[in-house]
């Protein structure tokens, strides 16, 4: 059901994209990366955090790790992940593959700093073995998404 709510999304928006659907789990960043056969950077991880009374989805490259510090100067609160069981009510997709297309609720999208230096990256597609391959650019317009820095740096 989360697939088909990604695959409404999209031709709502009238995007024409092929789903990649793997025999393999693409659960986690390592998983999905292995299983299409990409760097780990690569993978468009979509994190969901409670900041102050609103959820908000934050999408990174696959390596980057949130820096505490820069998301409570940015959201001024601390870094709290939904659950599982929340993140599944919230977003209408389990963990591992959720993303930021076919919400059951209206979000905030944020794109982190660390996706502005790819050209294309592969987010999760509503299930724990689908993807998409997007443009960065694509994926900005199609979410909304608020770009912002709240990685840590990689050097």
């Amino acid at each position: 059901m989360s697939l088909n709510s990604v695959k409404e999304f999209f031709s709502a928006e009238r995007f024409n994209v092929d789903i990649i659907e793997l025999e393999d789990s693409s659960a986690t960043v390592d998983l999905a990366a292995a299983a299409l056969g990409v760097q780990p950077q690569l993978i468009a991880k979509t994190l969901a955090f409670k900041a102050g009374e609103k959820n908000i989805l934050i999408v990174t490259s696959g390596n980057a790790k949130i820096d505490n510090r820069k998301y409570k100067d940015h959201f001024k609160t601390k870094a709290k992940m939904l659950t599982g069981e929340e993140v599944m009510q919230i977003t209408g997709h389990p963990v591992g593959g959720v993303c930021p297309f076919g919400l059951n609720t209206d979000m905030e999208i944020y794109l982190d700093e660390s996706l502005k230096q790819f050209h294309e990256v592969y987010p999760a597609a509503g299930s724990p073995n689908c993807a998409v391959k997007l443009a960065v650019s694509d994926l900005e317009r199609l979410t909304g998404g608020i770009w912002l820095d709240v990685c840590q740096s990689s050097s």
